[in-house]
């Protein structure tokens, strides 16, 4: 088990309870925008959980009514002299935020985002990846690097397979910003909520539901689900079957069968 819990972080607040892993960007003067600290703490907690099959669920929030509003601009530059120094400061800071995103997106654990204020920018990427998305009603989200004279680099991919080409374009070459019911439409979020007691119950509510799953079962899933378009479907779907086979056969596997058989409830919904 892991003990990530207990250690320090800077710019995030993390708290483990009951197998769900809350993770909180701590920056509210910055309206959590992240920086490469925050960045790299993240990517820390997710590596130290990627084995604990203890952690069954990841929820990521916002401190003080913003989820994030991208990334802080002002930690992209480098204080080192050089223009090569400066450039190579930017990327660094660029392309560990992709890797934090694509950690995220293949955690094995389900990964919920509580959406509510700035949603913006790389904090728009990072809720295309949730595996559930719950958003307050004053959630606004948007891409507005164009706007700025830049690109939106690291979450483009991720945006697109969120929501589509037509839809990605839209948003990211219009700066547009858009509210939750809208986002919901466009299938960045699962579920809006009116009330701070209405978005605090329906993840209760995805909590449970969470716990219905086997651990391992929902880990692989998700694994399968990712490789949808990047593996040819006959070799998918081949890889499947074993998945499939050796999940019957393994000690979730037969819990479940023999639960269901029973007419109870499977060990881990306990």
């Amino acid at each position: 088990m892991s003990n990530v819990s207990q250690q320090q972080y800077r710019e995030i607040l993390v708290s483990l309870t009951q197998g769900v892993l809350t993770i909180t960007f701590n920056r509210p003067h910055k309206k959590n925008a992240m920086n490469l600290a925050l960045v790299n703490e993240v990517m820390a907690v997710f590596s130290d959980i990627a084995d604990d099959t203890s952690v069954r669920a990841v929820v990521i929030c916002g401190s003080e009514g913003n989820f994030c509003a991208g990334g802080d601009i002002s930690d992209m530059h480098s204080d080192a002299g050089s223009e090569q120094d400066e450039q190579h400061s930017i990327w660094n800071f660029n392309r560990s935020f992709g890797r934090m995103v694509t950690q995220v997106n293949q955690a094995p654990q389900v990964v919920i985002t509580l959406l509510e204020g700035a949603v913006l920018g790389g904090g728009f990427g990072l809720a295309c990846v949730s595996d559930i998305a719950i958003a307050h009603q004053s959630a606004v989200f948007a891409m507005p690097e164009t706007g700025l004279g830049v690109v939106p680099a690291q979450i483009a991919p991720f945006v697109v397979t969120r929501i589509g080409l037509t839809q990605a374009r839209r948003l990211a070459l219009l700066g547009e910003r858009v509210g939750a019911n809208q986002s919901q439409a466009l299938g960045i979020v699962h579920f809006v909520c009116e009330s701070q007691e209405a978005l605090q119950a329906q993840l209760n509510e995805v909590l449970k539901q969470v716990q219905r799953g086997a651990p391992k079962a929902n880990a692989n899933t998700k694994a399968l689900m990712l490789k949808v378009g990047t593996v040819e479907l006959e070799t998918l779907l081949d890889e499947a079957a074993d998945v499939f086979t050796q999940a019957l056969s393994s000690d979730e596997g037969k819990e479940g069968t023999q639960a269901f058989m029973q007419k109870r409830k499977p060990s881990w919904c306990e």
